[in-house]
C-alpha cells in the first residue's frame, strides 16, 4: 500500500476557499494579503487563521456552503486520484482549508479520506470562531505520521503534494516531495516541482 496526500487550496482547488468567500463581503484584498503571509511562511498559520476567519463573522451559512459547493478544482485533479488509486495509492486531502468545502469535493475529486478544519456556525451566521484537524504549523505532518503508523505505509511510498509554507510539515515524512507551483519556501524542500498548473504532471514522477 502507498500513500499520496494532497493540499486543497491552491493545489487540489484553483484558489483559496475563504478568498471566494471573501470576495462576497468585499473584503479580498485584506483576505489575500494575510493568505499571502501565510503561505509565505512570514506569520504563524494559527494566527492567520484566527484573523481570516474573524474577518468573516456574520457571514451566513447558507452562503458560505453555496460558495464552498462550487469551487473550481484545479485541471487534472479528478484523472490524477483516479490514477494513483489504480496504482494502489490510498489519496488523502489534509487541509487548512475547511470541511464545508472539502466534503463536497471528495465526492467530486474521490480522494479517500479528508482532514480539515470547521467553521463555528450559530443561528446561521459564522461566529468568528474555529475548530478542526488542521490548524497549527505543524498539523499536516503529524497526522501523516499517524496515517503512516495506522496503514503501515513508509516515507518512502508516501507522496506529499502542497504549495505553502503550511505544507513544510508533511515533506519531512515523504519520499516524493512536490511543491506545485508553490512558493518559494516549499520549492526550497521539494525533490519535485511542478511550475505548470496542471496536477497529471506529478503521474510522469511515479
Amino acid at each position: 500500500m502507498k500513500l499520496a496526500v494532497f493540499d486543497f487550496d491552491s493545489t487540489l482547488m484553483e484558489g483559496e476557499t475563504l478568498e471566494f468567500i471573501a470576495k462576497e463581503y468585499n473584503m479580498e484584498p485584506l483576505m489575500k494579503k494575510i493568505t499571502t503571509e501565510a503561505m509565505e511562511g512570514k506569520i504563524d498559520f494559527f494566527e492567520s487563521l484566527v484573523k481570516r476567519v474573524n474577518l468573516l463573522k456574520g457571514a451566513k451559512e447558507s452562503k458560505i456552503k453555496n460558495i464552498c459547493e462550487n469551487l473550481p478544482y484545479t485541471k487534472g485533479a479528478q484523472e490524477t486520484i483516479k490514477e494513483l488509486k489504480k496504482l494502489g495509492y490510498k489519496v488523502v486531502c489534509f487541509s487548512g482549508g475547511y470541511e464545508t468545502a472539502t466534503i463536497p469535493a471528495q465526492k467530486i475529486l474521490g480522494y479517500d479520506a479528508q482532514f480539515s478544519n470547521i467553521f463555528h456556525f450559530k443561528n446561521g451566521e459564522l461566529t468568528g470562531m474555529l475548530g478542526g484537524e488542521m490548524m497549527f504549523t505543524d498539523s499536516k505532518g503529524k497526522m501523516l505520521q499517524r496515517l503512516q503508523n495506522l496503514l503501515n505505509i513508509s516515507p518512502e511510498n508516501t507522496i506529499a503534494v502542497g504549495d505553502g509554507a503550511n505544507d513544510l510539515s508533511m515533506f519531512k515524512h515523504a519520499g516524493k516531495k512536490v511543491a506545485f507551483c508553490a512558493k518559494p519556501v516549499l520549492k526550497e524542500n521539494a525533490n519535485i516541482i511542478i511550475k505548470e498548473k496542471d496536477l497529471t504532471e506529478i503521474l510522469k514522477f511515479l
